[in-house]
């Protein structure tokens, strides 16, 4: 991939970095799949990627990754082509499934970064768990849906969110298993519209989130 535009602000120190970074991936839709985007353009070589579903119609309205053409189609094998259309040096590993403890004791250990985009509570924790224990850096995202400002997201730690439910529930969870682990997390200040059953979604919100966790990992990644 021609990385000229990138290197004229980071230099080739930092490109060579992010080459080299291993990123685990967990959930590719609204908010993942943007932020696999990123850290393929942005130059990061080495990522696996976790999810169990497939494309529908109803991604349409805010997954950057959904087409009319791939309705049906697994989630990681539309990332994975994609990722090699726009650099063929990527080593993408894709893992067909939800994320528990049992998959996660069978994962190895040297990623640098886990990056969390999935919204299934059990996963969220179990990947902090994981982090704490392989002493490996994670961040997370709260909830997405049912808001329309993305100027309202920022990057926390989860014990400092705000009119987030998902987050409230998340920390809940954590305390359950003692973990005070400072997590950063990707939040939306904005209270959440009141919907009837299915969670409504904007497309700028989650993916100005997914942005915002490939964001932290970059520039974490650079400014060491």
């Amino acid at each position: 991939m021609e990385q000229s535009r990138t290197e004229k602000i980071i230099g080739i120190y930092n490109i060579n970095k992010l080459n080299n970074t291993n990123v685990l991936l967990v959930g590719i839709g609204g908010v993942g799949g943007i932020t696999f985007e990123m850290l393929v353009r942005c130059g990061v070589e080495n990522i696996t990627i976790v999810d169990y579903d497939t494309f529908e119609e109803s991604n349409l309205n805010r997954q950057i990754l959904s087409l009319t053409s791939n309705i049906g189609q697994k989630k990681i094998d539309v990332a994975k082509k994609r990722a090699l259309e726009i650099n063929s040096r990527c080593k993408i590993n894709t893992i067909l499934g939800k994320i528990d403890s049992n998959m996660l004791n069978n994962l190895p250990s040297n990623f640098d970064y886990i990056i969390d985009a999935c919204d299934d509570l059990k996963a969220k924790v179990a990947l902090v768990k994981y982090a704490v224990k392989n002493n490996v850096k994670i961040i997370s995202c709260c909830g997405t849906g049912n808001r329309v400002n993305p100027e309202k997201l920022k990057i926390s730690n989860i014990w400092k969110t705000e009119y987030d439910p998902l987050a409230k529930k998340f920390r809940l969870e954590l305390r359950k298993e003692k973990i005070n682990y400072k997590l950063p997390v990707v939040f939306s200040s904005e209270q959440p519209i009141k919907t009837n059953g299915v969670i409504g979604s904007l497309a700028t919100v989650p993916n100005s989130a997914g942005i915002l966790l490939a964001s932290y990992v970059i520039n974490d990644v650079i400014s060491k």
